[in-house]
């Protein structure tokens, strides 16, 4: 194959979806079934949002909120991201709801559950080493150059412009829960009042469906979260307290800044 007809390495993209800005980071050959794959993930993205916005009043998830039935040819997906949002209620002791303030919102899972599969439709097409990054919960593949893991910033929640850590790694899904973007907004579901005890959460696994879920019931669960994620096989985290303490696992991947 000639230099001219080769495919180009590295194909980056940006896209506006679920009330967010998702950027796809491919550090592989643009081959044609990967230039396919990228289309049908941004397709899928707001196939998603479609399904699941709490925003749009046609979509299915406000439509079953209202009690009226939603299209048939949603159900399986509806009924996938119903059965994970119980698992992890489950799995966090009541921690996580997909019905916060009794309204159908399964929103804390959906993104991590969207970036996940847009990832593995790439991995599928060759795409090997690549980052999809949805409002800054992350799913990687691979590396960032042969040899080079993947660096990932974490912003420090009252510090504008700092980093409270690096996460560096392969094949890793990083999820942050925390109020800097949105405000007070994670619900503790057992007083139906706002969790205001951390800044952030920042949770590291291999999976960012489950990953990202899990983020935000540790947030809710403010001053236990430490424990728990401690607890939990296959996941590390970093927290940042409202007054501004850091803690960390000790198996949490970090280059920088992750306290003492």
């Amino acid at each position: 194959m000639s230099e001219s007809s080769a495919p180009a390495r590295g194909t980056r993209h940006v896209e506006h979806a679920m009330g967010t800005v998702f950027s796809f980071d491919l550090r592989d050959p643009a081959t044609a079934p990967v230039r396919r794959a990228l289309k049908e993930a941004v397709a899928w993205l707001h196939h998603v949002d479609e399904v699941f916005s709490t925003y749009r009043p046609d979509s299915a998830i406000s439509r079953l909120d209202r009690g009226e039935p939603a299209p048939e040819r949603y159900a399986p997906e509806v009924a996938e991201v119903f059965a994970l949002c119980g698992e992890v209620a489950h799995t966090t002791g009541g921690w996580f709801t997909h019905t916060p303030g009794g309204r159908l919102d399964p929103s804390g899972l959906v993104k991590g559950w969207a970036i996940e599969r847009a990832s593995r439709m790439l991995y599928e097409a060759g795409a090997r080493n690549t980052c999809v990054n949805g409002g800054g919960d992350v799913q990687l593949r691979g590396e960032a150059a042969p040899g080079v893991p993947w660096r990932i910033g974490i912003a420090h929640p009252t510090r504008p412009g700092e980093l409270a850590a690096v996460v560096t790694g392969r094949d890793l899904a990083v999820a942050t829960s925390g109020t800097a973007e949105r405000g007070a907004h994670v619900v503790d579901p057992h007083t139906g009042e706002p969790a205001t005890a951390l800044a952030s959460l920042t949770l590291v696994g291999h999976g960012l469906t489950r990953t990202d879920a899990y983020a935000t019931a540790a947030f809710a669960m403010g001053d236990g979260a430490l424990d728990w994620v401690e607890a939990r096989d296959g996941h590390e985290g970093l927290g940042i307290t409202a007054a501004g303490e850091i803690w960390h696992t000790p198996g949490f991947p970090r280059a920088t800044g992750a306290g003492p």
